[in-house]
């Protein structure tokens, strides 16, 4: 049975998570929502129905939702829409690439999206509402808190903690059992060390 999923954003990021839901097979899009100048057009053959203003509404339908506003220099957008969707009690989807491999031992939380040829090793754990990105790695033992974003091609080493709202840029690497502060933004192609 597939699931109908709304997305939230229409932007460059939701292209890549409408590829990675459409390989799924487990959902069928049923409409995007974005800005209202843009309510009318479509994003890779998908209609954009409505605006945040309607998640109660169609969340009232029983429709499933999923946050596809990327993230680079805050998280504070995706928290408050990830919020509306809690206080109207919406269901919200977790989607996993078929191409990513997710350790059985590993656990990933509601709204979140792992993307295409992401490894999440055994023990790690990804919390709420974040974007784990294309031919990310996340390593044994690494806690993603909610909210976070790890981009393309990023490494985090074991046990490494990337704390509430973090962004990962692409091609950064953590050393291995260090952690993030709260909202910390982690330059593209660096070497984290805490």
């Amino acid at each position: 049975m597939t699931i109908g999923l709304i997305l939230i954003g229409a932007g460059g990021h939701c292209k890549s998570c409408i590829d990675v839901i459409e390989q799924t097979e487990q959902f069928k899009v049923i409409g995007l929502l974005d800005k209202h100048e843009l309510v009318g057009n479509n994003v890779l053959g998908y209609d954009i129905i409505g605006t945040d203003e309607d998640i109660e509404e169609l969340a009232h339908d029983g429709h499933s939702f999923l946050i596809t506003i990327g993230q680079i220099k805050t998280s504070q957008l995706r928290r408050k829409l990830f919020a509306k969707l809690q206080k109207c009690n919406a269901l919200i989807a977790t989607v996993i690439s078929p191409r990513a491999y997710v350790s059985k031992h590993a656990s990933i939380e509601e709204g979140t999206i792992v993307m295409h040829d992401v490894l999440i090793n055994a023990d790690a754990r990804v919390g709420k509402n974040c974007i784990i990105n294309s031919k990310s790695l996340i390593e044994h033992d690494a806690v993603i808190e909610d909210h976070c974003h790890v981009s393309t091609a990023a490494v985090l080493n074991g046990g490494v903690t990337l704390k509430e709202g973090s962004f990962l840029g692409s091609n950064a690497t953590s050393k291995e059992f260090v952690s993030s502060t709260n909202n910390a933004f982690i330059k593209a192609g660096s070497v984290f060390l805490g």
